[in-house]
């Protein structure tokens, strides 16, 4: 399904044509494929060269003036050269034919010591005609066939990239996040003031912005970065921002256009339902237009089923199987059962089933018989006040009749509004770690 968001109108007189593409990541999913035996490879890395393939093919098939790859281009910044080789292959298609490339370096394309990016930095080494390399904070003014554009690149910052261990000593969390969103204003202000007004303008940056919803990069970058506030961004010196790392396809502002192209790839079944694709841009001075542009990519199904009520649960567990939605797909099959059923599901009849999959996991999962006792006076039909329902609640707690007491003591001084003097069992978690501030929750998890 075609996704427009901003209609491309027939091209003006100085309009830039730009491909936004991100978090290509190739070399993941490998346990997702299986080996191509013409091949030698794994068909998931034969998924993502397709992929990305498509996108260089609509770069030179349109042609644009510009392509921006918003970081991530491998899982991690020492691939295999046979990886290295893949995505080569394809960008240098873009070399070829004299469109101007950058290339944004991602958390994943740093070493874990956060020295560079060296997964992508050969390039600039190499001294590949027209290639830009975007591993600090600075502004590359590039020539192209529709004129000039100014590409202010912002990586993927650690803190230790802005501050020191002696700038942080005594904040919490929180004071450090404005701290580093302090610091990295006044970095890029110098950069805002050189602009030349008149020519357009992308800022280029791999960062998580704290409106984004964010996807499976959640797990991919716990404790190395912060979060960038929207106000930083939108800003009408910018006239697009072409973003990287959130893996789901998202606008978060229309002026500018503050976009994330996505994922090219589905990396794993956390992303089993977002479209993937990469944005064409036309970009002009106070004037962009852009467009999503969804790739068809290998689907990923995930089938859940539940056989504990079904007289003939191999029956129902194989209708469930239905060709079209198993066919070249990656699938999860989920199914539950009661230890009384086992002998009815034949492993070898859902293996046959599943063989028109790319490839397929089967998760038997067994559901106790033994029901949870329900306490009658806490059914919904009953309202008890908080302490009461507490009461009842650890009444049936044998494990936590010690502490009883210091609990209900607990809860009654917070119900209150009362100081609250907490028992020692749970001091000693509260005073182990410090409150800290909203935005630092998401933080945490990314």
């Amino acid at each position: 399904m075609r996704v427009v968001l901003r209609s491309l109108s027939r091209s003006p007189l100085h309009m830039i044509k730009i491909l936004h593409l991100s978090d290509i990541h190739m070399g993941s999913g490998f346990s997702h494929g299986r080996i191509n035996p013409a091949t030698g490879l794994n068909t998931r890395l034969e998924d993502f060269v397709a992929t990305l393939k498509r996108c260089i093919d609509r770069a030179l098939a349109e042609p644009v003036d510009l392509v921006l790859f918003g970081g991530d281009a491998f899982p991690d910044a020492t691939p295999p050269p046979y990886v290295q080789q893949a995505f080569a292959s394809q960008f240098r298609r873009l070399a070829d034919a004299n469109i101007p490339t950058v290339l944004l370096v991602g958390n994943h394309d740093q070493h874990s010591q956060g020295e560079g990016g060296a997964s992508l930095c050969i390039y600039r080494t190499l001294g590949v005609p027209g290639f830009i390399v975007g591993d600090r904070l600075e502004t590359h003014r590039i020539q192209t066939p529709s004129g000039d554009v100014q590409v202010i690149t912002l990586p993927w910052l650690t803190r230790s990239t802005l501050l020191t261990r002696p700038d942080t000593e005594g904040l919490s969390m929180g004071e450090v996040n404005h701290l580093l969103s302090d610091r990295l204003r006044v970095a890029l202000e110098g950069e805002i003031r050189r602009l030349e007004p008149t020519v357009p303008t992308v800022l280029l940056a791999h960062a998580m912005i704290d409106t984004a919803l964010f996807g499976a990069e959640r797990f991919l970058a716990v404790g190395k970065g912060f979060t960038l506030p929207m106000a930083l961004l939108a800003r009408p010196c910018f006239d697009y921002v072409a973003l990287g790392h959130v893996h789901r396809h998202q606008v978060l502002c229309n002026q500018p256009p503050i976009v994330y192209p996505g994922s090219i790839e589905r990396v794993d079944f956390s992303e089993e339902q977002e479209d993937k694709g990469y944005v064409l841009v036309e970009l002009q001075r106070e004037h962009t237009q852009f467009e999503f542009c969804p790739l068809p990519v290998r689907p990923f199904r995930t089938i859940e089923v539940d056989l504990t009520e079904a007289k003939e649960p191999e029956a129902k567990l194989l209708n469930t199987l239905q060709p079209e939605l198993i066919q070249d797909a990656v699938v999860r099959l989920i199914y539950y059962f009661r230890a009384d059923q086992v002998d009815q599901i034949q492993p070898n009849r859902l293996h046959e089933a599943l063989a028109t999959a790319h490839t397929y996991t089967i998760q038997p999962e067994l559901v106790s018989q033994t029901a949870r006792t329900r306490l009658p006076e806490l059914d919904v039909s009953n309202q008890l006040d908080p302490l009461e329902a507490l009461r009842t609640y650890l009444t049936n707690r044998e494990d936590l009749q010690d502490i009883e007491a210091d609990i209900l003591q607990a809860a009654q001084g917070l119900l209150t509004h009362e100081t609250v003097e907490f028992p020692d069992f749970a001091k000693s978690v509260v005073e182990a770690e410090p409150v800290s501030e909203p935005q630092d929750t998401q933080l945490k998890l990314l």
